[in-house]
């Protein structure tokens, strides 16, 4: 509850598990495309494991603090981590469902997923073949008795406990157990069997392992093998950055990281496994009473079903929505020269990222080009970003790039791509000490003229371009090139002073001037002007920006939000009067970009950026948001966060009770809101063209 108004307050993770369920609810779909279902149960079980290992940990964490300081974070974290488990376990009964409808289906679209016991003779001959031409030499068995713990085992594997016989001289059964690890990244999760009358077959590699065992424990004159999965997701160590007092956390971390770093926390295994095996495994893991531990299924880690085959079935996929390519912007001559006379903006994965790209290959070849500064937090693998940065060094510009070493799971990946970059001649900048720095923003600078600045919503990455929905601005607006110039010199040296005139920037000033703005639509209310605050964000979770959000509605002020993630706001059981809604909307792209409208008394003051509102963006990570003048971009800005909340077909209600009911509004789109934008700058991109022609 709120200290101040008592407003309720729904707890970040509790807020993140209604949103994965969201993503659950896609898979349900009958109308969804097939495959396209099978993705969905992929991410939804990616997004659990990568939940546990970061936000469970953290929680367990400081559910085992035993010092007075920590008691109330304690009993808080013990009450949220009962309520995870109880949804937890909820949902994968609603999984598991979905799993068994959607292989249903599949099977009537002439797709079969069989299992080691349904392989005919000629089957089982292509496995034995599989075995020796692929398997052979790749799985290793370790008896359980030779290891104290699971201690070196990847928490990104799936792993087969074998219970085996073999007849003593007395005739009496005598049991081994043993374990290791399935070669999904050498072999895949699924293997193709041949075809046969007009119908395809595949089988999961746990299953291919089952129908080898004879051949993987051959010469040890067994009677009788078999084979059950298990899973366990690890602590991926604490996030500091979060929702509670920093000094207890770092306390928390202190105390108790060297032990607990790595445990695991999570346990998933085949409700079929023997109790003697089940022991064995369980034992193993050192596990403690915080931890979850669940009988399941046959198979785990299904986030591999993101990669499912699609046996060349296009028609059980969405239909494709290939990039446009801005011609206005693409076109013949400088790109960098039409960004000077008119600002400009892309919507990926709408448009082709491939126009930000040539920003950056201009910059790197253009002889009116002095330097280029960039952040980078992601970075694809074969990022053509950091090859258009090497070629600028080498061309003799003076490069500068800003690349966080923290970010989340990519940090061994970003240290050998800062390795190269310096390699090159590029100043490289490792973030600030105690701050990640999250913005994504680009100053080019002129030998002649004005700069250019480009300020993104998410990272310049081309694999998150084709996925996530991210808006670039790319402008020559001298007050916002110069801010964005600035902002290099505040990253360099955090703690000298600086005053950013235009832009919003954090831990500096973002949460001050976002309260100001809202409460300009409160003296507007009252004062009897247009006020009304309309915003796409990730996550709403600050616990300073939900109770402005709470004191701007009970003034009147109208607050409409499509929140994709996280949302600590509730809006069940409000007093009559408040206006909040709140739309969460998945669909064949990730949501991502972050836009805020503000009525300002009918001028629309519209800002887009990288910041959500959380108590990390806002305090604790270097973040920048923009304001929008071109009232072109302005308008196509406030088109986006329109068409969100007018997505009945996506969209779900996001009320704090995790019911997801369906979205309802006045004036529904005819279809999705994603598909809606892409038929929008399709047509204009006609347009525009027709009119050059």
């Amino acid at each position: 509850m709120g200290k101040k108004t008592g407003y309720p307050y729904l707890e970040r993770d509790i807020s993140w598990m209604y949103f994965n369920r969201r993503i659950l609810q896609e898979a349900c779909k009958d109308e969804v495309p097939l495959l396209e279902r099978m993705s969905f149960l992929g991410i939804y079980s990616n997004n659990l494991d990568e939940f546990y290992r970061v936000r469970v940990a953290s929680q367990n964490r400081v559910a085992e603090w035993g010092e007075k300081s920590g008691a109330r974070e304690s009993l808080l974290a013990k009450k949220t981590v009962r309520q995870i488990s109880k949804l937890y376990s909820r949902y994968m009964k609603d999984y598991e469902e979905t799993v068994h409808d959607v292989y249903a289906a599949l099977a009537r679209q002439n797709i079969f997923l069989i299992d080691d016991r349904q392989a005919d003779a000629g089957q089982r001959e292509f496995l034995r073949s599989y075995y020796h031409d692929r398997l052979e030499g790749l799985i290793v068995p370790v008896s359980f008795s030779s290891v104290k713990y699971l201690d070196h085992e990847s928490d990104e594997s799936i792993y087969m406990a074998v219970r085996a016989i073999r007849n003593s001289a007395s005739g009496r059964q005598v049991y081994a157990y043993a374990y290791f690890e399935l070669p999904v990244q050498s072999c895949g999760r699924f293997v193709r069997l041949p075809d046969k009358d007009g119908k395809n077959y595949i089988m999961y590699l746990d299953d291919v392992v089952r129908c080898s065992l004879e051949y993987i424990f051959e010469g040890l004159e067994y009677s009788g093998m078999e084979a059950y999965a298990f899973k366990f997701t690890r602590d991926a160590e604490m996030e500091i950055d979060d929702d509670r007092r920093n000094g207890i956390l770092q306390k928390i971390s202190k105390g108790l990281k060297s032990r607990k770093k790595g445990a695991p926390l999570r346990v998933l295994y085949d409700e079929s496994m023997p109790e003697d095996l089940q022991r064995r495994v369980l034992s193993k893991l050192d596990l403690d009473k915080n931890d979850t531990v669940l009988k399941s299924g046959r198979y785990h880690n299904h986030k591999d079903l993101m990669k499912f085959p699609d046996c060349g079935r296009d028609e059980l996929k969405f239909r494709p929505l290939p990039p446009i390519r801005r011609s206005g912007l693409d076109g013949e001559g400088s790109i960098l020269d039409k960004i000077r006379v008119q600002d400009s903006f892309l919507h990926v994965p709408y448009h082709s990222f491939f126009s930000f790209i040539r920003v950056l290959h201009e910059a790197a070849i253009s002889r009116e080009v002095g330097s280029i500064k960039i952040t980078l937090y992601r970075l694809a693998k074969d990022s053509k970003v950091v090859r258009s940065l090497i070629g600028a060094a080498r061309n003799g510009k003076k490069v500068t790039v800003v690349i966080e070493l923290l970010a989340r799971f990519d940090e061994e990946s970003n240290m050998v791509w800062a390795q190269k970059l310096q390699e090159a001649g590029v100043k490289v900048i490792f973030g600030v000490e105690g701050l990640k720095v999250h913005s994504k923003v680009v100053h080019i600078g002129m030998k002649n003229g004005p700069d250019i600045a480009c300020i993104s919503t998410g990272n310049f990455h081309e694999g998150n371009a084709r996925t996530y929905t991210d808006c670039i601005i790319m402008t020559a607006a001298r007050r916002i090139v110069r801010d964005v110039d600035q902002l290099f010199d505040f990253i360099e040296k955090p703690y000298l002073p600086v005053h950013f005139k235009e832009l919003l920037v954090s831990p500096n000033d973002m949460k001050k001037r976002f309260v100001s703005l809202i409460n300009a639509e409160i003296r507007n209310k009252k004062a009897g002007k247009p006020a009304y605050i309309r915003m796409k964000v990730n996550h709403v979770t600050d616990p300073v920006m939900v109770e402005k959000l709470y004191e701007a509605a009970s003034c009147g002020v109208k607050i409409e939000m499509s929140v994709r993630g996280n949302c600590s706001v509730v809006t069940s059981g409000l007093p009559e009067g408040y206006d909040i809604r709140i739309n969460g909307i998945i669909d064949r792209y990730l949501e991502h970009s972050r836009i805020f409208v503000f009525a300002a008394g009918g001028q629309n003051k519209v800002f887009i950026g990288s910041a959500d509102w959380m108590p990390r963006n806002l305090d604790n990570r270097i973040e920048v948001v923009a304001p929008v003048y071109d009232p072109a971009i302005k308008q196509e800005m406030i088109r986006i966060v329109d068409y969100a909340l007018r997505d009945t077909r996506q969209g779900r209600l996001v009320d704090g009770t995790g019911d997801n009911l369906p979205w309802t509004c006045a004036e529904p789109l005819a279809t999705g809101s994603q598909e809606a934008l892409y038929e929008h700058y399709r047509h204009l991109e006609d347009e525009e063209q027709r009119l050059s022609d």
